[in-house]
């Protein structure tokens, strides 16, 4: 039956009135969408309506407000103006009623475009990173990206350095990474970035913040939603509990103005921030709200331009070879995984060119491209972040991580696609990336693909545990053949390996100490209960971390105070080896693994003579804590040669390498890593050129960076061993004086002082490539070297940096009849002189040469120059011994067995022998002790 009708019926005929076939009802209002979201500035409750019914947000410029007992009284804790960023709720007042602080306007909009019930402004985006890590209490464990912004890096190095709290960097491109480190009661924030920053990685926001909600629920998330804006990404959605913007960059979009933004849903951390904000006093000013209330009005128009042009501008480059960054590429990594949490691909990409130096001419050469650090802005922008946003991240730790010292990243405005494109064509070409043939660019060949400087890689590995046995690890020391000084002003140094060394023992101990004897250091001698160190002071390192660029002043200053004598009160040179060894035992010290172990150190290198001993000690403390702290395993046994045993079996045959290359590159990188902590411990600011050396033997070029030059350490290769006469004058030097002279000189004369640069610079570079070229005949080898060895002598003297008596070894080696070259090394003022001594050089005339020298007091060392690093003692073999060597369970006195009984199974100990036997027969004794593998 038809519906009729009940409120009006025709009159006349009395029929029912029919209802229209598709009722005419009132359909409900759509959702807004973004674009009109951020254009319309709505009030956060009706006491927010401007009674003159302005139609842009005022200004309300007033620190204060007069009345008692009203919702605002002090700019600090609320402003009208700001209202319009944040949440609207009624509820939100009463949960800051009792922090004095209200909600703002530019706070409820920002709350409204990013699916949050409460949103702040403050003055920076560093500021909302600070407002959201003060949450963190000491003890608190941190897990965080690999490849972040450079002040958000600086800010947890600093928290981890001073604050107690501990942060791993993990790959948090692969969500499963984060699970070993998640550990509930101690893991406290979970910081994510997605796009990373400059290399555009991708993080799945939604499974990471699954696996934390299950395995440690009230962690928190913290996700940087800087490259993506509310419009493109809003990782609330997402399971993120805080998310936070720097407001400088997109939501502001015109570079006029420093902000950033925080929003959650949580009342509970709303509370908890916004009693933050109003203590510390960084909530954002009016008129910088005001300012940011107009850039979000046109957020969407000015992303949809952006991110269009970015997408072109990436196609180009990818068309042309270039290794590019950007999420809206189909071969980008994680493009499924970003497609899915997010709405778009930002106006942010990067590039690699393969060149440090050409990707510093492409940056030159651009004009609409702005050199700026910094994104977001309407204006493009071109930056290399090596050398600008990311600096202050430790060039090691950038390598390690993986980001390229010739990144270029482009930020791209709302300029005209074509002039965008154009500019950047005509860049390429200047600089010599590209060129046009064939009606199209292409792309030069680069014959130099070094983009990162491997100052550091590798991660450390697990070893097993080796039982209660002795390790013997050795190092050499180095000598710097050319450059001398003029490596602090930028200029090359040539140094090599020696084959004097330094050797270290580490003998177990079940009485719960660690104790150490540096037998050529006044034979000190120290031991510590290892309950007794400050461990309240130490936030150790953990396996498969680095340490920071930054040492722990708060444990050196502890070591130095609770487990030391006053230095005055301790042999010269002893104290700094003693914290240098103490500092490294605890950062590495682990879940309450504490190895207890007597560590006695001998050296065939003079001490203090510029020859690298303090180089050569740091190697072998870093080695053998190492393996002690199971921070790496040495590799496995080489299968041995076997004979086919069946058809079809080729068998197998194993080469002989005298243990040569047995360490593989990651383990000696991992050691190279900590050594150059311990010398930091001992000199402040080491170069690391003689860590570097002492770890990979053999020869390397290094050049300091900070001189517009491709910086960081080379190895020579096809170097080929040089005898060499080592003379330490005996004479001490004060290297920090020499080093200061040079510099004074140099602002004194910088003309004069830049000409012997230039020309050392240019020994250096001859010696560099006769050194690595093996077809250069030796005899040519030899003469060249002993030319540039005066004439590198004499600009340091030109310097000011030699003395009376290396002066008078060179005139005695270069006497009739011997005519040898001979120049100083190190830091000159004394120290060492290093002659070369050609392969035909006689023997008679060689130990006449040394009782010469040996009568003027000075003490002469024979020594081949280029040959091992790092050296272990191998562990899968036993320890030789002989009759003289200590048969006896290697235990410092007390000796107490071992609770558990290992005691019967210990290998006989050679420490009594180490310790006694003559410092000249050192390194034959120690090359009878088993096979040595070396790096």
């Amino acid at each position: 039956m038809e519906p009729v009708s009940s409120l009006k019926k025709d009159s006349g005929h009395n029929l029912p009135t029919p209802e229209p076939e598709s009722p005419s009802l009132i359909r409900p209002r759509q959702p807004y969408r973004f674009s009109t979201l951020c254009a319309t500035v709505d009030s956060p409750d009706a006491d927010h309506k401007d009674q003159h019914g302005s139609s842009s947000v005022p200004i309300y410029q007033s620190a204060t407000f007069k009345g008692v007992g009203n919702r605002y009284d002090y700019t600090r804790s609320g402003n009208p103006t700001r209202s319009h960023l944040g949440a609207p709720a009624r509820t939100r007042l009463k949960i800051f009623k009792k922090q004095n602080c209200s909600p703002s306007s530019t706070e409820h909009h920002i709350a409204k475009i990013s699916s949050a019930s409460h949103a702040f402004a403050v003055s920076s985006g560093m500021a909302a990173l600070d407002v959201i890590t003060r949450l963190l209490k000491p003890g608190s464990e941190v897990i965080a990206g690999d490849d972040l912004y450079g002040g958000t890096n600086r800010l947890l190095t600093y928290l981890r350095t001073h604050m107690g709290v501990t942060v791993h960097h993990v790959d948090t491109t692969k969500a499963e990474s984060v699970i070993p480190y998640l550990h509930p009661g101690k893991t406290s924030m979970v910081l994510l970035e997605s796009p990373t920053n400059p290399l555009l990685k991708i993080v799945d926001i939604a499974g990471i913040s699954a696996l934390v909600k299950e395995k440690c629920e009230d962690a928190l998330v913290v996700v940087d939603n800087t490259m993506m804006s509310p419009y493109l990404q809003r990782p609330l959605e997402h399971g993120a509990d805080i998310v936070y913007d720097s407001a400088t960059k997109y939501l502001s979009g015109h570079h006029d103005l420093m902000a950033g933004v925080i929003t959650c849903n949580r009342d509970d951390i709303a509370k908890e921030m916004a009693f933050i904000i109003n203590s510390v006093g960084n909530a954002l000013s009016p008129f910088d709200s005001f300012l940011l209330l107009r850039g979000t009005k046109t957020l969407a128009i000015r992303m949809d331009r952006q991110q269009s042009t970015a997408m072109l501008v990436a196609q180009m480059l990818s068309k042309l070879g270039f290794v590019t960054h950007y999420p809206g590429l189909p071969n980008h990594p994680g493009k499924e995984i970003h497609d899915r949490i997010s709405d778009g691909y930002g106006a942010v990409l990067s590039f690699e060119t393969g060149d440090k130096e050409l990707s510093e001419r492409i940056v030159a050469a651009t004009r609409l491209w702005g050199i700026s650090v910094s994104f977001g802005c309407v204006n493009s922008l071109i930056s290399m972040p090596c050398v600008m946003s990311h600096a202050s991240i430790d060039p090691a730790v950038r390598a390690a991580r993986g980001l390229p010292e010739d990144l270029i990243r482009l930020c791209v405005g709302i300029e005209d696609p074509a002039d965008l494109l154009d500019d950047l064509r005509h860049a390429l070409m200047e600089a010599g990336a590209i060129t046009f043939a064939a009606n199209d660019y292409v792309r030069i060949p680069n014959p130099i693909s070094r983009a990162v400087e491997k100052l550091a890689l590798g991660e450390a590995r697990t070893a097993p545990h080796w039982g209660n046995r002795e390790w013997f690890v050795s190092a050499p020391g180095k000598v710097i053949l050319f450059g001398e000084h003029a490596v602090v002003h930028g200029v090359t140094a040539v140094a090599a390996s020696v084959d004097l060394r330094c050797y270290g023992l580490t003998s177990p101990r079940y009485d719960n100490k660690v104790s150490v004897h540096f037998k050529d250091i006044n034979d000190y001698k120290h031991e510590w209960d290892v309950d007794d160190l400050p461990w309240d002071a130490v936030i150790s390192i953990p396996r498969g971390e680095d340490h920071p660029d930054t040492l722990d002043m708060r444990v050196i200053d502890a070591i130095k105070a609770r487990a030391l004598p006053p230095e005055s009160q301790m042999p010269p040179k002893t104290h700094a080896a003693a914290v240098a060894f103490l500092y490294l035992y605890m950062m590495m010290s682990v879940g309450g693994h504490r190895p207890t172990f007597h560590f006695v150190c001998r050296s065939t290198l003079p001490i203090g003579a510029g020859l690298g001993s303090s180089a050569s000690f740091s190697v072998c403390i870093a080695t053998a804590l190492n393996i002690l702290h199971e921070r790496f395993a040495l590799p496995s046994v080489p299968a041995p040669t076997r004979r086919p045993s069946v058809s079809g079996d080729p068998g197998h045959i194993h080469v002989p390498h005298g243990g040569r290359r047995a360490i593989p590159p990651e383990i000696a990188e991992e050691a190279n890593r900590w050594a150059f902590i311990a010398e930091k411990v001992l000199h402040g600011n080491p170069s690391g050129v003689d860590n570097s050396v002492a770890v990979f033997g053999g020869a390397l070029a290094y050049v300091r960076p900070g001189f517009g030059k491709r910086s960081g350490m080379e190895q020579i290769q096809g170097f080929r061993s040089l005898r060499f006469l080592l003379v330490d004058s005996k004479v001490p030097r004060d290297t920090k004086a020499l080093v200061a002279g040079v510099a004074r000189k140099k602002m004194a004369e910088p003309e004069l002082v830049g000409q012997l640069l230039d020309a050392i610079q240019t020994i250096s570079n001859e010696a560099r490539r006769a050194l690595a070229d093996p077809e250069v005949p030796r005899s040519t080898l030899l003469s060249g070297l002993a030319a540039l060895i005066d004439e590198n002598h004499a600009h340091l003297v030109s310097l000011g940096v030699s003395h009376p008596a290396l002066e008078s070894i060179r005139a005695i080696t270069a006497d009739s009849p011997y005519r040898l070259s001979t120049k100083l090394t190190g830091a000159g003022g004394g120290g060492c002189a290093v002659t070369l001594v050609p392969d035909d050089f006689a023997d008679d005339a060689l130990q006449a040469l040394i009782s010469a020298l040996e009568a003027q007091g000075y003490r002469p060392y024979v020594t081949a120059v280029g040959g091992s690093g790092m050296g272990i003692l191998s562990p899968y073999d036993p320890i030789m011994v002989d009759g003289e060597d200590d048969a006896s369970p290697p235990l410092s006195p007390p000796a107490t067995p071992d609770p558990n009984g290992a005691g019967e199974s210990q290998q006989p100990s050679i420490r009594r022998r180490f310790e006694s036997v003559d410092v000249s027969e050192l390194p034959q004794w120690a090359s009878g002790r088993g096979k040595w593998l070396y790096v």
